[in-house]
Formats: structure tokens, sequence, C-alpha cells
């Protein structure tokens, strides 16, 4: 399967968090296990675009 990589960041509403997850999996799949310096970039844009994906836990009262 073939990815292109996004250059730009998508809002939380416009990606899911499962979405965006896959991204991640398939950039560390393409990457062998270890990230160039453009890679890294690339999983450090898409971890906070996961997290602000990501839907927050509630906390039990």
């Amino acid at each position: 399967m073939l990815h292109s990589m996004s250059t730009t960041v998508a809002t939380a509403s416009e990606r899911s968090a499962a979405e965006v997850n896959e991204e991640i999996r398939a950039l560390w799949r393409r990457s062998g296990g270890t990230l160039t310096t453009e890679q890294r970039a690339e999983y450090q844009r898409l971890v906070m675009e996961w997290a602000a994906a990501a839907p927050r836990a509630r906390r039990a009262a």
C-alpha cells in the first residue's frame, strides 16, 4: 500500500484519530523502523494531529 505524506496539518474535524494513526503506522512501515530527520518531523506533526483528534476519556466522578 502506498501512502502520500501530507504537507498540511488537518484539523481534528477533518480526520479521525484512527485515520491519523494509520498514517503514523504507514510512516513507520515505510521507514523500516528508523526515521530520517524529515520523517521525524512528519511523525511529530502526525502525533500532534492524532492527539487533537483523539477522544478524551471521561473521568469518573
